[in-house]
């Protein structure tokens, strides 16, 4: 579609930010999405391919229980113990350390040391 002026309109001016979205990996074929269960405090996080955000392949719960329990997708089950391995410690690393500039003030604690 063109605009008056004959420039290519772009589809939409910026991406609609979602909140809950942690990061994203690759395994070199398909891009991961990494979701969390809730804004503050989660006690769980998704797995989905990028391109089919209904397709969620892993969802790793007890977040806060400190009781950890990773649970695939059947379809997913069946590739090698390495890969869900290495795709497992790659989805809590996106968890982890990529957060939104406002979910990582809200989720900010200050120890005291005296």
């Amino acid at each position: 579609m063109r605009n008056r002026s004959s420039k290519p309109k772009p589809e939409s001016a910026q991406p609609v930010s979602d909140p809950l979205v942690r990061g994203q990996f690759s395994d070199g074929r398909r891009i991961f999405v990494v979701r969390a269960s809730s804004a503050e405090a989660p006690d769980s996080f998704q797995v989905h391919a990028k391109a089919n955000q209904s397709d969620v392949i892993l969802v790793v719960s007890g977040l806060n229980s400190g009781n950890l329990h990773a649970t695939w997708n059947e379809e997913w089950r069946s590739t090698s113990p390495e890969w869900r391995e290495w795709a497992r410690n790659k989805a809590f690393k996106a968890f982890r350390t990529n957060r939104s500039a406002d979910t990582a003030q809200r989720g900010k604690i200050r120890f005291c040391r005296g």
